[in-house]
């Protein structure tokens, strides 16, 4: 049996949902459809991708490295077929959180000024990088450590951290502060696309406890609602003001690079355009 799309799209739907049967209903397939799609998926590959001996299902190891690859294959298809229905070959930049920073409306206008005939979409989506692993976006302004396989990255310039807290919290009228002083709170620690981790601290002085966030908005919404303090980079102060919210910069904090990811292999033409942009503005 040879594979098609629709084998493809009913893995992903089942990756999201953790169940053949939202599965079957996103796709509109009864659910017995689903899981023979599924099944001869599976047995075209010669892999088991879902473990079904548990009440809760789950991908195996094998799924979650098939995941990306399924996705990657589908959003090319999907992006092949729109193609003709745009006047122009829009290029996806996306972003987990702060975009460019400061440099975000600069880079934009240039961009519109020099291609025209190039939509530039900015794109946030909440994932470590930025959906651009999946085939989501074309190219990704990523911060931290970037590990993922088949990308190429190239350092545009580093942000220094600052810690967030509520704007009455008693620490936020400090000019600065160092990484001691917030461990006795908890720390909003954002597992998606973060780049704050226990780790910042020596093992004898980390912070009491953290809090497990997915986005900046949760992130923000968790320090106004004075249930965490954060750590974040000057960016994050610049793309996300709030008057409950205060910024103040990290003496003893190492700065976060900020990368421009894309993957290795063809893809959108204008990509070395947007890098070389990236760099004259962020560089």
């Amino acid at each position: 049996m040879s594979i098609e799309l629709r084998h493809l799209r009913c893995f992903l739907a089942v990756a999201d949902t953790l169940s053949v049967t939202r599965a079957a209903e996103r796709l509109h397939l009864t659910q017995p459809a689903a899981s023979r799609t599924l099944r001869q998926l599976e047995d075209a590959l010669g892999v088991r991708l879902v473990d079904r001996s548990t009440h809760h299902l789950a991908l195996t190891p094998d799924g979650v490295a098939f995941r990306d690859q399924a996705a990657l294959a589908v959003a090319a298809f999907d992006r092949a077929l729109a193609y003709g229905h745009h006047a122009g070959w829009p290029l996806r930049l996306g972003h987990a959180w702060s975009a460019a920073g400061a440099d975000t409306t600069t880079l934009l206008r240039r961009w519109h000024e020099e291609h025209p005939d190039t939509p530039l979409q900015l794109l946030r989506i909440d994932d470590r990088t930025a959906g651009l692993a999946r085939g989501d976006v074309d190219v990704a302004l990523l911060r931290g450590e970037v590990r993922a396989p088949g990308l190429v990255t190239e350092q545009l310039t580093t942000e220094p951290r600052v810690a967030g807290l509520p704007a009455d919290d008693p620490l936020a009228a400090r000019p600065a502060l160092c990484l001691a002083d917030l461990a006795p709170r908890t720390l909003a620690v954002n597992t998606v696309s973060g780049t704050t981790t226990l780790d910042l601290w020596p093992p004898e002085a980390r912070p009491s406890s953290t809090l497990t966030i997915g986005n900046t908005d949760d992130w923000i919404a968790a320090i106004t609602g004075a249930r965490a303090v954060g750590v974040t980079t000057s960016a994050t102060a610049g793309m996300h003001p709030h008057p409950a919210m205060a910024y103040v910069p990290l003496t003893d904090a190492p700065p976060v690079p900020v990368v421009i990811a894309w993957r290795d292999a063809p893809g959108h033409p204008r990509i070395p355009d947007l890098v070389a942009l990236a760099r004259e503005v962020m560089g």
